[in-house]
């Protein structure tokens, strides 16, 4: 995944800014193809409940307030902080190292919303919902099916001529980057369905951060006790056992690991500690931001957004709109911080 994310260069956040600043939808358009082809390899899977033997679930959450609030600060935050969950792993592999003190950022407003999730569960809710279960699969995948190719047209039609084309292969180009986006869809599509069949439940990221966050502060002298989202049940196993017994953690330093790979395979692994004193604020702000709402969001763009949606969750839809509500605010916020819209 770190491999073809930083060949791909497949950000989210940088091209839903594109998308907003200059009508550049090819971004945009890659996630739609690559969703439904996510929908698609997901949909047997979880009307079975399993595959090639092994257990398996979706990624359902609740929908309500919290998931719209959560999405919206996380939208904000990844156009402040120059990535997404995903994006900000990557581009770290890749050696940025103002992404580092996003990632840090991001572990604290994780860790930070921990602490006032019993608050957030409170809030109006209702139950998640799986259109594959309220529906049937088939009627479920075929029915957003339907939905990416309607606005992967509308998209056509607004946007600036940009091609998403299927490019015949050349084996250095493999190796070294510059992927077409198409490819990057495609291959993450079908590695989040190995990841499904590896861990019993799609792609995600953000959990890690949390947990990373709860060791730190634990090392530091905090108590657990008490607290509410650590108290019983998987989140206080989790923090009294090794972060390597984590599955999601495990992946996370792995496209640590991928990208870092990639970006020596292609050369570009060049580490620059100057970073401007506004950019290292939004740096700081927008990891936070990410971070906070990330976890009350129950995930960020691939665990609500890309695992949500390919489980056919409805909180999946809730969480994109809502970002994008974020990140158009983000977007015009960016060049208060010395960020350009431009990259």
């Amino acid at each position: 995944m770190g491999l073809v994310l930083y060949h791909a260069a497949f950000g989210f956040t940088s091209a839903y800014r594109r998308m907003i600043v200059a009508r550049d939808v090819s971004g945009v358009r890659a996630q739609l193809i690559m969703l439904a082809i996510a929908t698609i390899l997901f949909a047997p899977a979880l009307a079975e409940g399993a595959i090639f033997g092994r257990s398996v679930s979706g990624a359902v959450a609740p929908v309500g307030v919290q998931v719209a609030a959560g999405a919206f600060m996380f939208g904000l935050g990844m156009q402040l902080g120059g990535g997404c969950g995903s994006g900000t792993l990557f581009t770290v592999g890749g050696g940025s190292v103002r992404m580092l003190v996003t990632l840090a950022a991001f572990v604290a407003g994780s860790f930070w919303a921990s602490l006032h999730m019993e608050w957030w569960v409170s809030t109006p809710r209702v139950a998640g919902i799986a259109l594959g279960e309220e529906w049937g699969w088939i009627a479920a995948a075929i029915a957003q099916l339907g939905v990416f190719l309607l606005l992967f047209l509308i998209l056509r039609r607004w946007g600036r001529k940009t091609e998403v084309a299927l490019e015949r292969p050349r084996w250095r180009r493999l190796v070294t980057g510059n992927w077409p986006l198409l490819w990057g869809a495609v291959a993450l599509a079908v590695l989040n369905w190995v990841s499904m069949i590896v861990a019993g439940y799609p792609w995600s990221i953000t959990w890690a951060f949390t947990l990373a966050g709860a060791k730190l502060a634990k090392l530091a002298g905090w108590d657990p006790t008490g607290v509410w989202f650590w108290t019983g049940g998987f989140t206080e196993k989790a923090l009294n056992s090794s972060i390597l017994t984590d599955d999601t953690s495990v992946m996370n330093i792995g496209i640590v690991l991928g990208a870092l790979i990639a970006s020596g395979l292609a050369g570009r692994y060049a580490p620059s500690f100057r970073i401007p004193i506004r950019s290292l604020a939004a740096a700081i702000i927008g990891g936070v931001l990410m971070g906070y709402g990330a976890r009350i969001a129950f995930g960020c763009n691939i665990g609500a957004f890309f695992s949500g949606i390919a489980s056919t969750s409805v909180h999946g839809w809730l969480w994109i709109v809502t970002a994008l509500a974020g990140t158009w605010i983000g977007v015009y916020l960016r060049p208060s911080f010395g960020l350009s819209n431009e990259t």
